[in-house]
């Protein structure tokens, strides 16, 4: 009872003080004079802002950037005092929200979060510099802090700049339009310009008159983000993007497919092969149904990697008994205002907060008799959140990621040769936007796909089993950038973990991690239990041809029940690694046990309950069992 006075006590107070602002708008200016300690700074408005004499009866604004609220010039700038066309539009930022320009226009009312937005690593590229300066041996570790802006022209800045610096926030958007696909960079409205199809159409009577009869439809810039948002630069890399929706990138030409509709091709032209789909796709999620503002946005701390900065997880929402909840009343203001923007009515009910750092999920609920909802933020669908199976927390898989069984596929990339080309025709400095002399090209021998290769995370004591995938298997001729190509080639195979984002309810089977070469790092090919005088051994044989650099399968992580010498590098990241022989033995040998016993038989499920030593002291004599390996590399 108490709270819904103070709701009501809380509308009241708004009514008034908006009313107070309308009443002041209209007799010279207004004030927001708010608490000195808050975010939000002061912000003017003249009485009749001079933009209205030209841009009369403007319609598509936001509820909460319509300029009878806020002006014009909170968010353009230019002279709001001039008549004079050219006067009044001097100063004036056409297309504001980029990054170069954020302080002056949407920090002005947003300050907190444009700190989090300049911290965070879609802005700065941290990860993906540190990585490249650590692959071409320019740092000593792939866990030093960078930005992108403050690159050179060193071999891997060079590489940066020519083949990965047009994804980031800081990016310009120069030109009208909505977000497509082609979209990178622009900082606030990346995510937050929408264009309805009355913006569309008027802006192309806009341009098409030569910009002389303006639109009457303005574009809005909101809280109501879609996944084409965040398709432009997560289409590339490691594709979470178009994996979520089923598609696998090909080395496929258009003319290729010959109007094929088991491919489609992209406004860039790459060309998509069909494949299973996220379920949460299917089901009509968006990105930030599941990743709030408090992950795209950042919290204001600089964090090495993409993981790092990642809090959320499949256990928050399929959670093992209860879920970690959070009432209404504790929300922070970033969420209450999310809260507020989509007009959210369960202010009665808990709310589920993310276990790793505590911030809530605004769509979610708990209601009175203990199920959970997700309400869907493209459509208000409701979602009925499940928690996750007995099994999935039982003994032999307490380490064991969800992603690493419930993934249906994850991109594959071998074969890639980076070369220094100085006299490339039509060279494009990606990071300064202009054309230069010279540059990094990239050959890609495949794109492929298969269920993940599996890999061990290790932090705060713990190992954690996630997906892999083929991340850099390349070489480098790092001599060709100084004019003498050949002469200085280093070849790296890396795998990288990967949240592949193809999620299944269904399960991969046993075998496919047990007994399957990719999955345990040897590459594809064959891998058979063969049983000779009652002695059971595992043989491989590899589909690729051995690489002459390291004399392994093309495709593969680590050799074949051997291992790798301290001294070499098999990841991107330092606390990320293949399994050891140990493990292999141990993987494989649950792989040997499957030749006779199904996934679903008694002896597989008391194993999954239990874990496999108690079940390995009942072992009969009929069970041959494969000696463990002991070679080393």
């Amino acid at each position: 009872m108490k709270r819904k006075y103070f709701q009501i006590a809380l509308f009241s107070a708004l009514i008034i003080l908006i009313s107070f602002f309308l009443y002041l708008r209209n007799h010279q200016t207004f004030d927001s004079y708010i608490n000195p300690e808050s975010s939000y700074t002061k912000i003017e408005v003249q009485n009749i802002e001079s933009c209205l004499q030209c841009h009369q009866n403007t319609t598509g604004y936001s509820e909460y950037h319509n300029p009878e609220l806020i002006g014009c010039s909170s968010c353009h700038l230019g002279n709001t005092a001039a008549l004079d066309k050219t006067l009044a539009h001097e100063g004036m930022i056409l297309i504001p929200g980029n990054l170069s320009d954020a302080t002056e226009t949407c920090g002005k009312c947003h300050s907190e979060e444009l700190k989090k937005v300049n911290n965070s690593l879609m802005t700065t590229n941290s990860g993906l510099v540190a990585v490249d300066k650590f692959i071409f041996g320019e740092a000593d570790s792939p866990n030093y802090h960078y930005h992108i802006k403050d690159i050179e022209y060193s071999p891997a800045d060079k590489h940066i700049r020519d083949l990965c610096a047009n994804c980031h926030l800081g990016a310009e958007k120069p030109e009208y339009g909505e977000i497509n696909q082609l979209s990178r960079g622009g900082g606030c409205i990346a995510c937050h310009l929408n264009y309805s199809d009355q913006a569309k159409s008027d802006l192309d009577m806009y341009l098409a008159s030569g910009k002389k009869e303006l639109p009457k439809f303005h574009p809005s810039t909101d809280i109501f983000v879609n996944n084409t948002h965040c398709f432009g630069c997560h289409s590339r890399s490691s594709r979470i993007s178009t994996n979520y929706i089923g598609l696998q990138e090909t080395l496929l030409d258009e003319i290729d497919i010959h109007n094929n509709n088991t491919y489609s091709v992209l406004e860039d032209k790459r060309v998509y092969k069909h494949l299973e789909a996220d379920v949460h796709h299917t089901k009509g999620l968006l990105c930030i149904d599941c990743h709030s503002s408090h992950e795209v946005m950042g919290t204001g701390e600089k964090f090495l990697h993409q993981e790092d900065a990642v809090s959320l997880q499949c256990s928050d929402c399929h959670y093992k008994e209860q879920p970690n909840t959070i009432p209404y009343d504790s929300l922070d203001r970033e969420s209450l205002l999310v809260y507020l923007h989509r007009d959210y009515e369960h202010s009665d009910k808990e709310l589920i907060a993310v276990k790793k750092d505590g911030h809530p999920l605004v769509n979610t609920f708990v209601d009175s008799t203990g199920n959970a909802f997700l309400i869907g933020k493209k459509d208000g669908s409701l979602h009925p959140l499940k928690p996750q199976p007995e099994v999935c927390s039982r003994t032999a898989h307490q380490n064991v990621s969800c992603s690493a069984c419930h993934s249906s596929w994850a991109s594959r990339c071998i074969g890639c040769h980076n070369q220094f080309d100085e006299g490339k025709p039509g060279a494009f400095d990606l990071l300064d936007k202009k054309y230069v002399t010279g540059q990094w090209e990239e050959y890609v021998a495949e794109f492929s796909s298969s269920q993940p290769a599996l890999g061990v995370r290790e932090h705060d004591g713990e190992e954690l089993i996630e997906p892999a995938i083929p991340g850099m298997i390349m070489t480098i001729d790092k001599g060709s950038y100084k004019g003498e190509p050949g002469e200085d080639i280093s070849f790296h195979r890396l795998y990288a973990p990967n949240s592949p984002h193809t999620t299944t309810k269904e399960v991969r089977d046993c075998k496919s991690c047990h007994a399957n070469s990719a999955t345990l790092g040897y590459g594809m090919g064959t891998l058979n239990y063969i049983i000779k005088n009652n002695k059971g051994l595992w043989e491989f044989t590899p589909e690729y041809a051995l690489n002459s650099y390291d004399n392994l399968p093309e495709d593969a992580w680590i050799p074949f029940l051997k291992n790798v010498h301290d001294s070499v590098v098999t990841s991107t990241r330092t606390n990320f690694r293949p399994f050891n022989v140990k493990e292999q033995n141990r993987m494989l040998l649950v792989g040997a046990c499957l030749q006779c016993h199904k996934d679903n038989s008694e002896v597989m499920k008391r194993t999954l309950k239990l874990g496999l030593d108690p079940i390995l002291q009942e072992v009969t004599e009929e069970c041959i069992l494969p000696e463990e390996s002991t070679n080393h590399q």
